[in-house]
């Protein structure tokens, strides 16, 4: 994660909580990641700005994972991303994740999803 991409992120964050999403706790759900990551066919995001604020989100969880994994605290769910993966492929396969397993994660926050896809994806070896 560079650190512009880190700056970013927290800038993200600190926007999501300071305005609450729809009146109720700044938080993400499963089912808004759903709404802010998608695209149509063509590949163009449906909600205007919605893949910047996915991404952010997804990189504030992959952030916080290597800050607790550099602490020495292991993470419940681990996951090794390789360096070379970009910030799109990563919403692509959140946004797949969450889509197959909506049922588990529509209405609960949407960092433990993240978390889950990225070890499906990215298990540690």
């Amino acid at each position: 994660m560079t650190r512009k991409t880190f700056i970013f992120s927290l800038f993200m964050m600190a926007v999501c909580m300071a305005f609450p999403l729809n009146g109720v706790a700044a938080h993400f759900s499963g089912a808004y990641m759903l709404h802010i990551c998608a695209s149509d066919d063509e590949g163009k995001e449906k909600v205007p700005g919605g893949h910047t604020a996915c991404q952010a989100y997804i990189a504030g969880v992959l952030d916080y994972h290597t800050i607790l994994k550099s602490l020495g605290t292991a993470p419940s769910v681990d996951f090794c991303i390789p360096d070379d993966v970009d910030l799109n492929v990563l919403q692509q396969q959140v946004y797949s994740f969450i889509l197959k397993n909506r049922a588990q994660h529509r209405q609960f926050i949407a960092s433990p999803a993240v978390s889950l896809a990225m070890h499906s994806y990215y298990p540690c070896r």
